[in-house]
């Protein structure tokens, strides 16, 4: 029996302003891919040129071995927040499939819309802990895979952005 897609619940049209949105992109078959500084610079790249051409900002991303978490935000009310990612998603996986062939997204992500400014900076605090949670480090700040791109994480903590 094939497995039947699951559709977003959202229509694309909500995801195009300024609110931010939270990303969970995961490697196929759970592999263990995010380890290396080169695939992860790489990838950061990609990222840094996506989200600039699309007037977006990242208030922070962090690379787990196995999948990474990133809060997208538009920085004019017609950034088109689903585009950045879907394109961030189709260019590193062609990077992925030239310089790391055996490693692959997962066909779709996990999002939500952050619809309350102040559940912003608790979002990047919970997504920072992660690598605490997992026990790969003892606080976040000594993660090396973990930034933000246009915007500095302790502005996001101060309310900011």
């Amino acid at each position: 029996m094939p497995i039947k897609e699951r559709r977003h619940r959202l229509p694309k049209e909500s995801y195009i302003g300024e609110m931010p949105v939270a990303f969970t992109l995961c490697t196929s078959k759970d592999k263990n891919a995010f380890v290396s500084p080169i695939i992860i610079n790489s990838l950061v790249d990609i990222l840094v040129l996506v989200v600039t051409k699309n007037n977006c900002i990242v208030p922070v991303y962090c690379f787990m071995p196995n999948h990474q978490h990133l809060i997208i935000m538009g920085t004019q009310n017609n950034s088109d927040i689903w585009k950045t990612v879907t394109s961030y998603k189709q260019k590193t996986g062609f990077w992925l499939s030239k310089n790391a062939p055996d490693i692959r997204w997962q066909k779709d992500f996990y999002d939500h819309i952050i619809r309350k400014k102040e559940d912003l900076a608790s979002q990047v605090r919970y997504i920072l802990n992660n690598p605490v949670r997992k026990g790969l480090v003892s606080s976040w700040e000594d993660y090396p895979f973990k930034s933000s791109i246009g915007c500095d994480i302790e502005e996001v903590f101060a309310g900011i952005i």
